[in-house]
C-alpha cells in the first residue's frame, strides 16, 4: 500500500471515530446535596454574623453562599 493511501486510510478512520463523539449526549448536570443545619447552629451563625462589621468579607461571602443555595434548590 502506497504511503499516501495509508495516510488517507488513517485519516478516514480517525475522522469516523471522532465523529461518533458528536452523537453521544451526556447529562453533565450534577446537583450536590444542600447541607442542612440544626436550628441551634443556625441561631449561633445568626448571632455571629450580627457581630461582623458591615461590609466585611465574610458577610459578602455569606451572601454568595445564599445565592448558591438558592441555585441548588432550583437544580433539584
Amino acid at each position: 500500500m502506497p504511503n499516501w493511501k495509508l495516510r488517507l486510510a488513517a485519516l478516514v478512520l480517525a475522522t469516523s471515530l471522532l465523529s461518533g463523539c458528536g452523537l453521544v449526549s451526556f447529562n453533565t448536570t450534577v446537583c450536590p446535596p444542600i447541607p442542612k443545619y440544626a436550628k441551634s447552629f443556625q441561631a449561633q451563625m445568626a448571632t455571629e454574623v450580627e457581630t461582623l462589621p458591615h461590609g466585611s468579607a465574610i458577610e459578602e461571602a455569606l451572601k454568595d453562599y445564599a445565592v448558591l443555595r438558592d441555585q441548588l434548590r432550583l437544580c433539584r
